[in-house]
């Protein structure tokens, strides 16, 4: 998806200037800049292709320059080394991590096939370098039900996040065994949040993430990824939207769809990890080109393989 580096609103002067050398030190650098949903407003509107983690997935695949800045978390840095291993890629916030891919080890997962042999290996994009390579097939937030449907077994070990398994489970005949780890950002939803929103704006359409709680699932309008939610607010019929995913998604709504209201669900939902980059970091790590990504081998192959199945679908 296009970014739109060359709106800008009300910077003051040495932020203007900073922007500025940053967009001429990304061309000497024949530099691509990649942004999540959830980073900060500044760094989205600099980047080249802003979206979710397939989509990035995806144009880190594409992408044309030998330079790719991610401004992101660590693991969607090093599916975009995995992707593209003759390419330089960048995190300029070098100690963004996300804490959910922590959750669980490479080690985890050969325990896991110890156990159940007969199941297929389903990792979600949230995960590092080393568990990837040590599934079947990786998917996204926007994918999981597709994926989890094209494999063959019957039993599917799905890993890491336990509410995106148990909204897969939803719609499949497969059994699914999830792991026990989640996104702090979405599991922290109440059904008591829901409630108190749908009052304060009872017109308002709500729109959650996959990774919230059940009983948060059961309350929304629509169930999207974010850019299922940017799909529904901008396309839809509806003014008004109560979003249930990270704040940061506010920010490219009001960009891409001024006309709606949207509403965050809870202004708890702040990923302390995405709103690490800064402008200065993202100049920086342009000029010195560091701090640098890289997957070895033989893990980027066998993670690749993981990442290219889902793509493929």
């Amino acid at each position: 998806m296009q970014g739109n580096h060359k709106v800008v609103t009300a910077l003051p002067p040495d932020t203007a200037d900073l922007r500025e050398r940053i967009l001429d030190l990304k061309e000497t650098r024949d530099a691509i800049i990649l942004a999540h949903n959830y980073q900060p407003g500044e760094i989205q509107d600099l980047a080249d292709f802003v979206g979710d983690s397939l989509e990035l997935s995806r144009s880190a695949a594409r992408a044309e320059g030998r330079v790719i800045v991610f401004c992101g978390v660590d693991f969607m840095a090093e599916t975009a080394a995995i992707l593209s291993p003759h390419k330089t890629v960048l995190l300029p916030a070098g100690d963004a991590c996300c804490p959910m891919a922590a959750m669980i080890t490479a080690e985890d997962v050969r325990m896991l096939r110890g156990r159940h042999p007969d199941a297929a290996v389903v990792a979600y994009v949230n995960t590092s370098a080393v568990v990837k390579a040590e599934s079947d097939i990786c998917c996204t937030s926007a994918n999981a039900v597709r994926v989890v449907n094209s494999v063959s077994e019957d039993q599917v070990l799905f890993l890491p996040d336990r509410n995106l398994g148990l909204y897969v489970a939803r719609f499949t005949e497969k059994e699914i065994l999830s792991w026990d780890g989640y996104c702090y950002v979405h599991d922290q939803y109440t059904r008591e949040d829901v409630i108190a929103a749908q009052q304060q704006h009872p017109e308002a359409e709500l729109l959650v993430h996959p990774e919230c709680r059940p009983e948060v699932i059961d309350l929304a309008d629509h169930v999207y990824s974010t850019s299922g939610m940017i799909r529904q607010a901008c396309g839809g019929k509806n003014k008004e939207y109560i979003i249930g995913t990270e704040v940061g998604l506010l920010y490219r709504l009001r960009k891409l769809c001024p006309e709606k209201q949207c509403y965050s669900l809870s202004a708890r939902a702040v990923c302390a990890n995405m709103k690490k980059t800064t402008l200065d970091m993202l100049y920086r790590s342009l000029q010195s080109l560091s701090p640098r990504v890289t997957v070895g081998e033989p893990t980027a192959s066998r993670a690749r393989a993981a990442i290219e199945r889902m793509l493929a679908i």
